[in-house]
C-alpha cells in the first residue's frame, strides 16, 4: 500500500534552469493565491465569517460540531457514553452484525455537520470535500493502513445527471489525494433508481436498496482479494453501506471497512 504521507523526491542532477523555472512557478502560484485571497476573501463555510484561512471553520462553528472520539463500538463506531476501558461492541452490532468490518465517522449529524453536508451536496460547494476529507482521515485514522482501494457509494445515472456530481466521489478523490490509496470510482454502480432514504425506518431502507448496487463483471478484477474502504457523506441506519459491502463482498473483495463524514447518532 502507498505510504500515506508519501515524500517528494528532488529530482536527481537538477539544472539551474529548472531551479530557476521551479522558483518562477512557485511566486506566480504563491500571486495567483493572494490575489485570490484579495478577491475573494477566507470566510468560514456554515456562518461566512471571516477566518484565517480558506477551507477553515471559524472558531464558534468548530465548536459547534460534535466530533466522535473512542470510546465507540469497534464494529459500527457509535459512541459510548462511558469509557470503560476496554474495546467494546454496542448491543446492535451484536443483535444484527453487518456486512462491513468496521465504521467510522468524523463528526455526529448535528445542526453545523447537516449545513456542511447539504451545501456540499445542493449547494455547488465542491471545495468543502477538501475541509470534510481532512476530518474524515482523522476518524479513519485506524482503517486507512488496512485500505487497499478506496470505492464511493455511487449515485444512481439519473441523480448523478440532475446533481451534476457525486459527493461520495468528491470526498473519496480528496482522501485519495492526501493518502495515496488508489481511488476507483466506477468499481461499484447504482444499477437502479432507488425512493430517497430519508423518512424510511430501517426495514424500508433495506427493501428500497435490495439489488441495487453491483459490481459489472469488467470491474471484477479491480477489488477481487482487496480490502475495500467504502467511502459516504452519511451514515444512518447502515442500509446503504450494507448493500454496498455485500456487492462487494460478492465480487470478491477481501473486507470492506466504511468510513464517513458524518453519522446520525440517536439519542438515548
Amino acid at each position: 500500500m502507498a505510504p500515506l504521507h508519501p515524500q517528494i523526491q528532488p529530482t536527481p542532477h537538477e539544472t539551474p534552469a529548472a531551479r530557476k523555472a521551479g522558483e518562477i512557478g512557485r511566486h506566480v502560484r504563491a500571486g495567483w493565491h493572494a490575489l485570490l485571497d484579495f478577491l475573494y476573501p477566507p470566510a468560514c463555510p456554515v456562518c461566512l465569517a471571516a477566518t484565517a484561512q480558506h477551507d477553515g471553520l471559524c472558531a464558534t462553528c468548530w465548536s459547534g460540531l460534535s466530533l466522535i472520539e473512542r470510546p465507540y463500538c469497534e464494529r459500527l463506531g457509535l459512541p459510548f457514553d462511558i469509557d470503560v476501558g476496554t474495546p467494546l461492541l454496542s448491543p446492535a452490532a451484536l443483535a444484527d452484525p453487518p456486512a462491513f468490518q468496521r465504521a467510522r465517522a468524523a463528526v455526529r449529524y448535528d445542526a453545523t455537520a447537516r449545513l456542511l453536508v447539504h451545501r456540499l451536496k445542493y449547494s455547488d460547494r465542491a471545495e468543502l470535500a477538501r475541509l470534510m476529507a481532512g476530518m474524515m482521515i482523522r476518524a479513519g485514522r485506524d482503517l486507512l493502513p488496512d485500505a487497499d482501494l478506496i470505492v464511493p457509494v455511487p449515485l444512481h445515472t439519473r441523480r448523478l445527471w440532475a446533481r451534476r456530481f457525486n459527493q461520495s466521489a468528491l470526498l473519496g478523490m480528496r482522501l485519495s489525494a492526501h493518502t495515496g490509496l488508489p481511488c476507483d470510482t466506477a468499481a461499484l454502480a447504482r444499477r437502479k433508481p432507488t425512493r430517497p432514504q430519508a423518512g424510511l425506518s430501517r426495514a424500508e431502507r433495506a427493501t428500497n436498496l435490495q439489488g441495487a448496487f453491483h459490481v459489472g463483471e469488467h470491474r471484477r478484477m479491480a477489488v477481487e482479494g482487496r480490502r475495500i474502504l467504502l467511502v459516504d457523506d452519511v451514515l444512518t441506519t447502515g442500509a446503504t453501506a450494507n448493500a454496498c459491502a455485500r456487492a462487494l463482498l460478492r465480487a470478491g473483495a477481501r473486507d470492506v471497512d466504511v468510513l464517513v463524514f458524518a453519522r446520525v447518532v440517536a439519542a438515548n
